[in-house]
């Protein structure tokens, strides 16, 4: 039997740009650069003379090999999904993140507009801004009162916690 050697490990393919894995510093362009290259293999995979076959320990051997390669590729396509999904969340995160401090900032400005309107019809700044926290506490506590009745409706778990008590039980051999 003999064996290929895989000559290109561990360095970049100039036709295609790709690279193997670990030579972007652990960031990949795309999920398929984060996979390792599959793993050449003896044996069953080798062409006989004569319909010859090799020995039933090596076919074994092989598929062995085979899926173990496999489960190796699967985990590494999981993590690399897995990495790009959390970046692109955190991405995303971060922007909503920014974009809710910019609300609060346009409505504490539209806040102080409607105080500095306010004191020109009153003559009091002070009223004026009286009223304008007492709208905002207004809003406030009409929120609190719809929050807390959304909260109220949510459903449990319930077939979540059903079903995880059964767990045991099947285990055993007694479903019930």
């Amino acid at each position: 039997m003999t064996t290929v050697p895989n000559s290109g490990a561990g360095r970049s393919d100039p036709g295609t740009g790709s690279h193997a894995v670990g030579d972007t510093g652990g960031r990949h362009g795309s999920i398929s650069d984060a996979i390792p290259p599959a793993e050449q293999v003896e044996g069953a995979h080798q062409t006989f003379d004569k319909g010859e076959v090799s020995s039933l320990g090596a076919i074994v051997s092989d598929i062995s090999s085979d899926l173990s390669t496999l489960m190796r590729q699967e985990l590494a396509l999981a993590k690399a999904e897995a990495t790009q999904t959390a970046s692109r969340a955190g991405k995303g995160a971060g922007m909503l993140a920014g974009a809710g401090v910019a609300g609060h900032m346009v409505l504490v400005f539209l806040s102080l507009a409607l105080m500095w309107g306010l004191s020109e019809l009153l003559d009091s700044l002070g009223w004026a801004s009286v009223i304008v926290a007492l709208l905002w506490a207004v809003i406030a506590a009409v929120l609190a009162v719809m929050g807390r009745s959304q909260l109220k409706k949510a459903p449990g778990m319930d077939r979540t916690v059903d079903t995880a008590k059964r767990v045991p039980d099947a285990l055993k051999g007694n479903e019930g």
